[in-house]
């Protein structure tokens, strides 16, 4: 057995890259994986029990230091998109206060991933990626390997998600002029190649690497994708369409809410292009796969029901994060209903609760659902297309159509954190006792109109959250067994 000779550190572990990254590093017998997260409980049990974790984030100076003491290297994958107007100041204290605690402890290597671009031309989401890279490498005691990637082609990324779905629902697309902005993608499994590579990798100094695969423009990668995919597509340029309506047309039709929308689409009118080839000198070993094996490696992942992560897993936003808010001791209005098992087997009814959602959808009043997941779409709430991860698997963080899983015991408890637009604060429990599935809709009223609101729902609570349970438990008779929810 390869004894580990160094500490590596992850700083965003539950995110999109960090995730994936995490899974290929416990894979090797040379490191001593340490995660920084904000939330233990978003890391499968058997994660946990092969890593050192500090619950905290980089605003936390103690955990902070806790997390960089005796730390080789530290993979810096946190970025605040979607936490409100503020983000870019949060991103700035974010990257200096991870750097200076990693200069403190000794640090030897930052690994940071970042964004392609210019700062003339970047928009401002990628102006806060660019200056966090230059915080991270602006002080010569703790060398920076500062990886930029453009658009990430892969199972549950924000940009492969919209890729995918405009391209499923829309035969003739009518497409704003940035579409010819030219850019250079990258598969995800490329992305973690390289930051897997950088562990050990003899480079001197601070460093920015781009990486990609070949040049394009974004209408080449949507008809790429539909070669892949085995669709005829039709793309129509035309000059009304600005990146205002851009973001709500990608809003009402993929699963990001508006605010990424908004941030992708500004970032789109600005090329990212490969600046330097650095990526060939350092890592002449790693090969980038092209558009079209990138879309077939995502489109393996969905339909062998295997996606590792998704843009939703983890963000300061409200949008993904948990937010502790997975207490209810402050509901103050309850739907309870009571179902007997009937000699059905709980865990057998449990991994059926566990299937809500997505493409299986709530078993009955679809329709309904589907109608008020459009509304709150409207609104610039989550909406009901976000969908899920996989069909038969489930762990805390996981965004469920517009819930959010803030907590899971396996065979005993489901609790689910609305993130619909509401004048209140909701959750969706399910609890599994020895005879009974017991269903409970919560909610916490904000002032009078959130008492309306619960009033007038109480009628479509009673109709919708009835057939509901009966459903769930009418299909734990017919489902075939499903998979360990808490496999992947």
């Amino acid at each position: 057995m390869v004894e580990a000779t160094k500490t590596v550190l992850i700083a965003g572990a539950t995110g999109y890259i960090g995730r994936r990254l995490k899974d290929r590093l416990l894979r090797r017998g040379d490191v001593c994986l340490r995660l920084l997260v904000r939330r233990r409980s978003k890391l499968r049990q058997e994660v946990v029990g092969r890593v050192e974790v500090v619950e905290g984030d980089t605003f936390q100076a103690e955990a902070l230091r806790q997390a960089v003491c005796g730390v080789d290297t530290a993979y810096y994958l946190i970025h605040s998109m979607g936490s409100g107007a503020d983000y870019a100041e949060r991103d700035r204290r974010s990257a200096e206060n991870f750097r200076n605690a990693c200069v403190e402890a000794g640090v030897r290597r930052i690994i940071y991933l970042g964004g392609l671009g210019c700062r003339e031309t970047a928009s401002a989401h990628l102006l806060s990626r660019l200056e966090t890279g230059e915080i991270l490498s602006s002080d010569p005691a703790v060398q920076t390997l500062w990886f930029r990637a453009g658009v990430i082609l892969g199972a549950g990324s924000a940009s492969f998600e919209i890729i995918y779905h405009l391209v499923q629902k829309l035969p003739v697309m009518l497409t704003p002029r940035w579409l010819t902005t030219r850019t250079q993608a990258i598969a995800v499994v490329d992305v973690v190649n390289y930051l897997e590579a950088a562990l050990y990798a003899p480079i001197d100094g601070s460093q920015q690497i781009d990486i990609g695969s070949e040049s394009t423009d974004f209408g080449g990668i949507l008809r790429q994708a539909a070669h892949v995919m085995g669709l005829r597509r039709w793309l129509i340029p035309v000059s009304v369409l600005t990146p205002h309506l851009s973001s709500y047309w990608l809003m009402l039709v993929t699963p990001v809410p508006f605010s990424i929308a908004s941030a992708l689409i500004e970032g789109l009118k600005s090329e990212t292009l490969i600046q330097n080839e650095h990526a060939r000198l350092f890592f002449p070993q790693i090969e980038p796969v092209g558009l079209e094996q990138a879309f077939r490696l995502a489109l393996q992942e969905i339909e062998n029901d295997e996606v590792l992560s998704r843009w939703c897993d983890s963000s300061d936003g409200s949008v993904c994060d948990l937010q502790s808010q997975d207490d209810l001791h402050h509901a103050v209005l309850r739907d309870v209903r009571r179902f007997a098992l009937g000699g059905r087997h709980p865990q057998a009814v449990f991994e059926t609760v566990c299937t809500i959602g997505g493409q299986q959808g709530w078993f009955s009043f679809n329709s309904l659902w589907r109608l008020r997941g459009v509304v709150d779409k409207l609104f610039g709430g989550a909406g009901l297309n976000r969908g899920r991860r996989v069909a038969h698997a489930l762990r805390v963080g996981d965004a469920l159509d517009f819930w959010k899983v803030v907590d899971l015991k396996p065979g005993k408890r489901l609790l689910l954190l609305s993130q619909m637009k509401l004048p209140g604060t909701g959750w969706l429990e399910f609890v599994l006792e020895p005879e009974a599935l017991v269903q409970t809709a919560h909610f916490c009223p904000k002032g009078l109109w959130g008492r309306v609101y619960w009033a007038l729902m109480v009628p479509f609570h009673a109709l919708i959250f009835r057939q509901l349970g009966q459903k769930l438990l009418e299909q734990s008779d017919l489902s075939p067994k499903k998979k360990d929810f808490l496999n992947i």
